[in-house]
């Protein structure tokens, strides 16, 4: 019988208000066998009071800035080696890049935690948010070359296309949805070395990953992932879509489901982020 692997990701924005708010809650009920999570802004300490303490295993890049950034991969089987940081030192990517080598059965499977900048026109935060995306291109290449499943997983903070923003046309001069950033994503996601021009009118090689969130949700608004605090943002789900799984053609194979476990009202909401989920069959389980 074919068994089912979870892998989740989401952005915390502090994993202990996360915590606070009721991020223990769904996380017990929701049978996730790795857990990526982004803006955990913690030390080691923290992340073994939530989460080492109830069994997981834990890999943690903390933000050279405390109280900034973060990622961590929390999994119930230990990894078998992982790294931190892109190879570009102008990328900043102190407490951004994660990644952990799994072997489930006889598959072995590369999990990578991923926060990207936020980015803001014309100002330094910018050029670290385009240094980053060139880093992670690059080491998107080096992946796929090495290894047949990859899943690199978390806030890329870019909406991609129009159907990944509510209010999309209101935000083309903005960081997040700027012409420039989307074109990155048009070469991740063109097909292998094929030439791809963005949507800012550049040209590169496609890369040939996979987008599974728009593959399972086709062409239609969201799923969004991302709504601000401010207003009725969440209540009109005026969101946007920046929390992505990119995974490797062969792993995108294997997968069954996809979900953005949305909260069922604003009140019960631990993170302005929902959790991503995707479920991979014919990959051993995880065991407690």
């Amino acid at each position: 019988m074919a068994e089912t692997l979870r892998l989740a990701s989401v952005n915390v924005n502090g994993i202990r208000a996360a915590y606070r708010k009721g991020m223990g809650a769904w996380l017990d009920q929701r049978g996730v066998d790795v857990l990526a999570l982004q803006e955990v802004r913690a030390q080691d300490e923290h992340l073994e009071e939530y989460l080492g303490s109830a069994g997981w295993h834990l890999l943690h890049d903390p933000c050279d800035v405390k109280g900034r950034a973060g990622v961590a991969i929390a999994s119930r089987v230990p990894a078998t080696a992982h790294r931190v940081g892109l190879a570009a030192p102008e990328a900043l990517s102190s407490g951004r890049w994660i990644e952990a080598d799994f072997e489930f059965g006889d598959v072995p499977v590369t999990v990578v935690s991923n926060y990207t900048h936020s980015g803001e026109v014309d100002t330094p935060r910018q050029e670290a948010k385009w240094a980053f995306l060139d880093a992670m291109g690059e080491r998107m290449s080096e992946l796929a070359a090495e290894r047949e499943h990859v899943a690199i997983v978390g806030d890329f903070n870019v909406g991609h296309r129009e159907l990944d923003i509510k209010n999309w046309r209101g935000n083309v001069k903005r960081a997040g949805f700027l012409p420039r950033e989307r074109a990155y994503f048009d070469r991740y996601f063109g097909p292998l070395g094929e030439t791809v021009t963005g949507v800012d009118g550049s040209e590169g090689p496609g890369l040939g990953w996979v987008d599974v969130g728009r593959r399972f949700a086709g062409e239609v608004d969201g799923p969004y992932t991302w709504w601000s605090n401010r207003g009725q943002a969440f209540d009109n789900d005026t969101g946007w879509r920046i929390d992505y799984h990119v995974v490797t053609p062969a792993l995108a194979d294997r997968v069954e489901r996809y979900a953005v476990d949305r909260a069922p009202s604003y009140a019960e909401r631990w993170s302005d982020h929902a959790p991503v989920v995707l479920a991979l069959i014919n990959i051993r389980r995880c065991r407690r």
